[in-house]
């Protein structure tokens, strides 16, 4: 193994005085490079997307809930007990969800309610992570209080303290509408996740709820969280199987699943670009390794004269194309690797110096570009970049191997 890598080596210093071989080769190198880097940084912000969908956007959007057909459920309670006693379930709790329009002076903007259990909903939400813990206190302790999404706040100029009127429809047997109902509560906690949830939720307490819907009984639905999300289509189904209330389920692939699936075919384009793009750049190395081929003629019967077997002249070659994608491969996935780590915060920077947001905090779910560097992406794109690499030498290889010392001198 020593022998070929030394005349691979000693090849390579010789072809510098050739400044065209060199600037080949070194376009090899810089192609696999950057090919690698911008791989892992691409595959980088997907896993951050992923992570921010799992970690953030579903913690406050149910993994699983059952919604009673008509009216209230008959005993939430009798639901909580029946799903928490399933395995894959974390904790689960009860809510109203209505829809309301939020009546400002010359304005009105529409809102998702949640009318929510305090004592229950932190084990199945996020919502007291995104909000400083005294407001989410003053908010258990008034019953008329409500939490509104920092965007929502914005876009009405409202802030703590502030009153709101809210407009609930109402619906009557046969669907007849009839006059809404209004409640007047107090801003007292604005939460902050940083996407389109900021513009859409707000948060009631549950006995308001219930007196807003018109229900007689104290929930309409049922909340999940899990303790994996992937596997809410199956618990959802095993779970509906204990309850004997009407309701619809609901699970987060069904309302939300285009994000994760959208997510997972960016992903596997991205894969199919690292194969296509490090083949390209590899095309370098074959070129370059054909022309080297040409130049070491002499060089290659010098050596089969001295009893150098076939064998050994494919290694050698081998080892110096390699060696292009080896450095490539590994500087691209290092470069790669901390720009990925710092990619959020250079474009934050960005953003502030240039005013200007990548994600809307109003359409996307999150408003900034996540990433998270993943230590089996890094080694994939390192691992192909280097197989491809060696396979591009094979050919150049078998050719100088072909040649023997009458056909070598007679091409001097």
């Amino acid at each position: 193994m020593n022998l070929p890598f030394l005349l691979a080596r000693r090849f390579r210093k010789s072809r510098e005085k050739t400044r065209y071989l060199s600037f080949i080769s070194a376009s090899s190198t810089i192609g696999i490079g950057l090919a690698c880097a911008i791989l892992i940084i691409l595959l980088s912000v997907m896993n951050g997307f992923q992570k921010a969908l799992e970690t953030d956007f579903l913690s406050m959007v149910p993994h699983v809930e059952y919604q009673a057909a008509q009216g209230g459920l008959k005993d939430w309670r009798e639901i909580v007990a029946a799903a928490e006693q399933h395995p894959g379930v974390k904790a689960a709790a009860p809510a109203i969800k209505l829809s309301a329009m939020v009546q400002q002076p010359g304005r009105f903007r529409g809102v998702q309610l949640r009318a929510i259990n305090t004592d229950l909903e932190p084990a199945v939400s996020g919502i007291t992570r995104y909000l400083p813990a005294d407001e989410w206190r003053n908010f258990v302790a008034n019953p008329d209080g409500i939490l509104l999404g920092k965007g929502l706040a914005d876009a009405l100029q409202l802030g703590l303290g502030d009153r709101i009127n809210l407009i609930i429809p109402q619906l009557q047997q046969g669907n007849a509408l009839s006059a809404p109902q209004r409640i007047n509560s107090e801003i007292v906690g604005i939460f902050a996740m940083g996407g389109e949830l900021d513009f859409q939720q707000a948060y009631i307490h549950l006995a308001t709820g219930q007196s807003a819907a018109k229900i007689a009984t104290e929930a309409a639905s049922v909340r999940l969280a899990l303790h994996n999300v992937y596997d809410a289509p199956r618990i959802a189904r095993e779970v509906a199987g204990d309850i004997t209330d009407y309701a619809f389920i609901h699970d987060w692939t069904r309302t939300e699943g285009h994000l994760y699936r959208d997510i997972q075919l960016v992903r596997t384009i991205m894969y199919l670009v690292l194969v296509l793009v490090l083949a390209v750049a590899s095309f370098n190395i074959v070129s370059t390794l054909i022309m080297v081929v040409r130049e070491k003629q002499a060089s290659i019967a010098i050596l089969r004269t001295m009893g150098a077997t076939p064998k050994l002249i494919v290694a050698t070659f081998v080892w110096q194309g390699s060696l292009n994608g080896v450095v490539g491969a590994l500087l691209g996935s290092a470069i790669g690797t901390v720009a990925a780590a710092l990619l959020p915060q250079l474009l934050g920077w960005f953003e502030q110096i240039l005013n200007f947001s990548l994600l809307p905090a109003e359409l996307y779910f999150i408003s900034s570009i996540p990433s998270d560097v993943s230590v089996r992406d890094v080694f994939l794109v390192a691992g192909v970049a280097i197989a491809t690499s060696v396979l591009a030498t094979l050919y150049p290889a078998w050719q100088a191997a072909k040649l023997t010392p009458v056909q070598a001198l007679r091409g001097q």
